[in-house]
């Protein structure tokens, strides 16, 4: 899909050359498209660049994939083979051409059901970094949205509470609860129909399917006998904020222009998972949400895990903008309710009289520094050299080194005013 506008800058120097790169690979191995904005380009370049986009579109198309599923469902279990190698179900007649390939055999309705079990998961951290809801925090998000009375989930990369969904759905008759996923993952293809999946980027907010596949996606945001929508959404941890909430804007215009009436004054209901530490950036970009104390953790991860203490905590937490008192906490997990707050926090997070809020964001009880005017991790001190809490051992900025784009002290290159936010 289309390409980010980037800048490149230069310490001490206020303007930077702007180029173009790929939205979802920052990694020069995994995709090289590089262009500066004011360079022209030739044809031959870009008839090599089309050339090149075409040797890497995948082998079928989502239509040629749903059919071949409907296929591979009707053989009997000893010939239904999946090659490991192309991450690819194999029909009787492609299995010469992976005779050379590791395949798992005898693939049954239930692996079926689960693909994100029989995929690899894709862990590159600077591209796809799919890391996976660990069953605890699946249920725990799914059981959530059925008691907040939603009826349809818009799962952005989210193929886990996808297939949770999916699968209560095939199961009880009484589960009224519908899920649309949206990744970019295209091997999800061959287990979904179009109306259950869609090819998407969310770094540039592209539907690979085209207008079609926007069409589904509108579709299911509309609100009709009152079955209320929400979007949960589980990016790369890399990715970049900005591009990320441009997009979550216009899924969330999409679903405005559903209806006339109604969403005016509002913003469509969303769980943004994330790790504390961007809750800032976050805040930035949706005022309206706040962050809540739940820690997700992951099944292929190797920090990001529950029940872990101190530093060894998962990070990961669920920013939305539903209000806070809503979102209640398992207790026996360790959560409680703060009436002065009124919202669910972790057992570690006491309430600070001073700042009036449960002040913690990682599970640890955070201390009170007067001078700083706010809580603070417990391991920090106030440092009179740098008028701030930090780790006692420390190198002291007291330097004149400034911000790396502008030169001037004060604010760091992410804050600086000579970016643009566009």
């Amino acid at each position: 899909g289309p390409a980010l506008l980037f800048v490149k800058t230069s310490q001490g120097k206020e303007e930077g050359r702007r180029f173009y790169a790929c939205s979802a690979c920052r990694d020069r191995k995994d995709c090289n498209f590089f262009q500066w904005e004011d360079e022209k380009v030739s044809e031959t370049r870009l008839a090599a660049r089309e050339e090149y986009n075409r040797n890497h579109q995948p082998s079928f198309t989502h239509r040629q994939n749903v059919d071949r599923y409907k296929n591979f469902v009707l053989l009997p279990l000893s010939k239904r083979r999946f090659c490991q190698e192309c991450q690819q179900l194999l029909l009787p007649a492609e299995w010469e051409e992976h005779l050379d390939h590791q395949f798992l055999c005898d693939i049954t309705i239930t692996q079926l059901k689960s693909p994100s079990q029989l995929l690899y998961p894709l862990e590159n951290k600077k591209t796809n970094a799919q890391y996976l809801f660990a069953d605890r925090s699946c249920r725990f998000l799914l059981n959530l949205l059925v008691d907040l009375g939603f009826r349809r989930v818009l799962s952005v990369g989210t193929p886990r509470l996808h297939e949770m969904i999916q699968s209560r759905a095939s199961q009880e008759e009484e589960f009224s609860v519908r899920s649309l996923l949206l990744d970019i993952d295209f091997r999800y293809s061959q287990f979904y129909t179009e109306d259950e999946f869609c090819h998407y980027n969310m770094f540039n907010h592209h539907f690979f399917g085209g207008e079609a596949a926007r069409e589904t996606c509108r579709k299911f945001l509309y609100e009709e006998n009152g079955e209320r929508v929400i979007m949960v959404t589980d990016p790369p941890f890399g990715g970049l904020v900005e591009a990320l909430a441009s997009s979550f804007k216009k899924l969330m215009a999409m679903w405005k222009e559903t209806e006339k009436e109604g969403h005016d004054n509002k913003e469509m209901p969303m769980f943004w998972i994330f790790p504390y530490f961007f809750e800032s950036r976050i805040l930035d970009f949706f005022p309206s949400f706040s962050m809540m104390d739940y820690q997700v953790d992951y099944d292929n991860h190797a920090l990001y895990k529950h029940g872990k203490t101190g530093r060894r905590q998962s990070p990961v937490r669920i920013f939305t903008n539903l209000p806070p008192n809503v979102i209640v906490l398992p207790e026996e997990e360790g959560y409680r309710f703060c009436t002065v707050c009124q919202r669910y926090v972790s057992s570690g997070n006491q309430h600070c009289e001073i700042c009036n809020s449960c002040t913690s964001k990682d599970g640890r009880r955070w201390k009170h520094c007067v001078l700083c005017k706010k809580c603070v991790k417990p391991s920090w001190f106030h440092c009179t050299n740098c008028n701030c809490c930090t780790l006692q051992k420390h190198s002291c900025e007291k330097t004149d080194v400034g911000c790396f784009v502008c030169g001037k002290a004060g604010h760091k290159r992410s804050a600086c005013p000579s970016l643009s936010r566009t």
